[in-house]
Order: structure tokens, then C-alpha cells, then sequence
């Protein structure tokens, strides 16, 4: 059950591949997600150190009022990877043209886990190309 999504990402980027990684939450965060509360808007990972970072997602806090003082709803959060995924991710971070970013965080059992997507950013003629298929894809439906 997915409980956040960016749903932008696809029409700015292209997807070539994706990893699933799970991510390391306070207690208070995993109840706000599965109110669905949150953003992965300008979101994006890093990887640092021989680890894996999810850096710019928006969690807020599950009971405003309950919640340490020192709380920030836009911290960086690791994620939990083989040490062979994180090799892989780091090996494509370095090249100038992909980035990773995060598709969607979603149940799996009882776990909160996160979809990384590795991107190539698309050019004006892509996007428009893209808007005409939707556009011809929705007349098609509309004609059926």
C-alpha cells in the first residue's frame, strides 16, 4: 500500500531503474505516514560515507504537541541498503547525467520501505512528446 508518492518525478525525468531500501524512522514519523501525511517533493539521495541518505523529504510530526522541540520534519534519513546496492548507487551518482530519487514510501508487511529510482533529467522535446501521448491516449478512451 503506498502511503507517499512523488508524483511529479515522472514528468521531469525518465526512470531507468529502481532499488527498494528501507529507511530509518522515529516511532512518531512511521504513525504519520500511515495517516498518509508527508512529501517526497524535492527529494532526493545521496550517498555519503559508504552510506545511503534520503535528504529533503517532508515528515511531519504525528501529534504536533507531543513532539520533542528540536523535531525537524525535513531531516535527513538513512537508508538501510546491502553494502553492494550502495556501491551500485554511489557508481551512478558520480555520473553527471543520472540522479536518484525517491519514487514512493509504501507498506511491505509491517515495514516502511522506500522506492529509489535512478533518473535521467528529460529535455523540452521529450516532455512534449510525452503530452502528446497523453493527450492522444485520453482522446482513444474518450472515442471507446
Amino acid at each position: 500500500m503506498k502511503l507517499v508518492e512523488n508524483k511529479k518525478l515522472h514528468l521531469t525525468y525518465t526512470i531507468t531503474s529502481t532499488f527498494e531500501a528501507g529507511i530509518e524512522l522515529f516511532g512518531f514519523e512511521v504513525k504519520s505516514l500511515r495517516k498518509k501525511q508527508g512529501s517526497l517533493d524535492g527529494a532526493k539521495v545521496i550517498v555519503r560515507g559508504g552510506e545511503a541518505f534520503l535528504v529533503g523529504i517532508y515528515i511531519p510530526p504525528y501529534q504536533a504537541g507531543n513532539t520533542v522541540a528540536s523535531y525537524d520534519p525535513y531531516r535527513t534519513r538513512k537508508l538501510l541498503l546491502k553494502k553492494s546496492e550502495v556501491a551500485d548507487l554511489y557508481g551512478l551518482e558520480i555520473s553527471k547525467t543520472l540522479t536518484l530519487h525517491p519514487i514512493s514510501l509504501y507498506l511491505k508487511g509491517s515495514l516502511i520501505k522506500c522506492e529509489i529510482a535512478v533518473c535521467k533529467k528529460k529535455n523540452a522535446r521529450d516532455k512534449r512528446e510525452d503530452i502528446k501521448k497523453d493527450i492522444n491516449k485520453r482522446e482513444l478512451r474518450a472515442h471507446n
